[in-house]
């Protein structure tokens, strides 16, 4: 199926919201649920996670021709000429223990670019779609481009961590990175939903979000509403951000030169390691 304009693509994106929005039922009625499957660390998927998957995966490759890549099964290639990417339970963590920090991610990727977001977090009923060169629609109303208030005045997601881990950003290199930014905001929130951070921030709830993640359905929605609302999105080392990113950092354009700065400052996450 061509897509090359956004009638196309928002054609598309009404078809998955049909979609999410059947499938926010039994996300909202697994509220909960515990660890089904264990994965890599101390990561864990529930039997909602696994079931919302194969739903939402049967029901757009049906209605719309286009393959998926869920995060739990896998599926096409990244580089397909159009293939969506899902995450069917976003901040899996919160999900299990009852908090509402938790949602359903979609992006639809065309050769390997993000042109379309979807991001619903149910427990709250807010549905954030953009397709590229359209704006952020926020349950079907259009949002304004994101301004450029400063880092000091906005409120700043970022990532979970473990001050001992020895990842691709140490525990002890974020922490650093945290001190540098307390120092220039005092606003520093940790949702446990990648998500649901970039998609605030697209909305112009956050300033800006710090992800230490590298996966592509954690980042891929948010990439697309945060691009369409005029914000700047690359990896930690300032590169533009693409699917195989080890990092996101985003903002305002304004929030996002500052937040960088901040990270350079820090240095390089290799001088961390002990």
């Amino acid at each position: 199926m061509a897509c090359d304009d956004a009638d196309a693509l928002e054609a598309l994106v009404s078809k998955a919201a049909g979609i999410l929005d059947a499938a926010s039922k039994p996300f909202i009625e697994g509220h909960r649920a515990e660890s089904a499957v264990q994965k890599k660390g101390n990561d864990f998927a529930t039997e909602v996670d696994l079931a919302i998957e194969r739903q939402v995966t049967e029901a757009l490759t049906s209605a719309t021709g286009i393959e998926v890549h869920g995060e739990e099964f896998g599926g096409a290639e990244l580089d397909s000429p159009l293939v969506w990417v899902l995450d069917p339970i976003d901040g899996t963590f919160n999900y299990a223990a009852g908090l509402p920090l938790a949602g359903i991610l979609l992006a639809l990727l065309r050769d390997g670019e993000p042109v379309a977001g979807l991001t619903w977090l149910p427990f709250t009923d807010q549905r954030f779609t953009a397709v590229a060169g359209k704006p952020v629609y926020l349950n079907g109303t259009e949002q304004p481009k994101l301004s450029n208030a400063p880092l000091a005045d906005c409120v700043v997601g970022t990532g979970t961590f473990n001050v001992d881990s020895s990842g691709r950003f140490p525990g002890k290199y974020r922490v650093a990175l945290l001190e540098g930014l307390s120092r220039r905001c005092n606003r520093i929130r940790m949702h446990g939903a990648t998500g649901v951070d970039l998609a605030y921030t697209a909305a112009g709830t956050l300033g800006g979000a710090i992800s230490f993640g590298h996966h592509i359905w954690d980042h891929a929605a948010g990439v697309a509403l945060i691009r369409s609302a005029g914000g700047v999105v690359t990896d930690l080392a300032g590169d533009d951000w693409n699917i195989r990113s080890q990092s996101v950092l985003t903002g305002n354009p304004g929030v996002h030169a500052e937040l960088l700065e901040i990270v350079q400052s820090v240095g390089d996450p290799e001088d961390y390691r002990t």
